[in-house]
């Protein structure tokens, strides 16, 4: 049965909102939904949901969840990598679509800095990355994919997940099968482990689904089993 990424990864959103305005924004729409903050386009950052890292049960945390890591202001991020720095325990996962407007380094090997790749277009992105954000580890999501990415870079990639739209706008996005095998297996080729997310089921059928974990993440998780006993 496929695995729902949340399940292995946490969500804290410590900064809510975003500036980039993809129409596909499911965390828009939730913000909107729910009253989170009054404006989405000016993005707001929650200090007090720091000391969810102080869990000494370690988890696997995706940070960027309700925001993109290039809206982050200078201020957020030297108080949240502080918290990190004391919370070694976990692994830190964040996500950017402008990873050229970022200069940032890090010594703290518990953080993956990825970036989003929709299409053929944005594969400078990946190489955005490696220029511009220094330290920790690198991965990349391709989600949702308006066309075949094609042939990519993964240097120093340790990870890459894989999806596809979701909900019901008009013109959404869907993931064909080819391109989906297509960047498994440069990633495989490579050595690296690939996750496909559960909303590609309808499109590859259970059998075919990849879900492949970093093996820092799959320490967390045997860790996590330990604590239960």
């Amino acid at each position: 049965m496929a695995v729902c990424i949340k399940s292995l990864i946490q969500n804290i959103n410590l900064v809510i909102g975003c500036t980039i305005g993809c129409s596909y924004c499911y965390a828009r729409n939730n913000v909107t939904r729910f009253h989170m903050i009054p404006d989405f386009e000016t993005p707001e950052y929650f200090p007090q949901k720091l000391r969810l890292m102080e869990k000494d049960r370690p988890q696997n945390f995706f940070l960027t969840g309700m925001s993109d890591f290039s809206g982050w202001k200078p201020e957020w991020r030297d108080e949240v990598f502080e918290k990190i720095a004391q919370n070694p325990q976990h692994q830190y996962l964040f996500l950017t679509k402008r990873p050229e407007q970022i200069h940032f380094s890090t010594a703290l090997d518990n953080t993956w800095f990825g970036v989003t790749v929709t299409s053929s277009k944005e594969r400078g992105r990946i190489q955005a990355l490696r220029d511009n954000i220094h330290g920790g580890h690198y991965h990349v999501t391709f989600e949702p994919m308006f066309d075949d990415v094609g042939e990519v870079n993964l240097s120093g990639i340790e990870w890459i997940v894989i999806g596809t739209e979701t909900g019901r706008r008009k013109g959404r996005a869907i993931s064909k099968q080819e391109w989906v095998w297509s960047l498994t297996e440069q990633a495989h080729a490579l050595g690296i482990p690939v996750f496909m997310k559960e909303d590609l089921l309808p499109i590859l059928g259970e059998e075919n689904m990849v879900q492949e974990l970093p093996q820092a993440f799959c320490q967390v998780l045997e860790e996590q089993k330990a604590w239960r006993k």
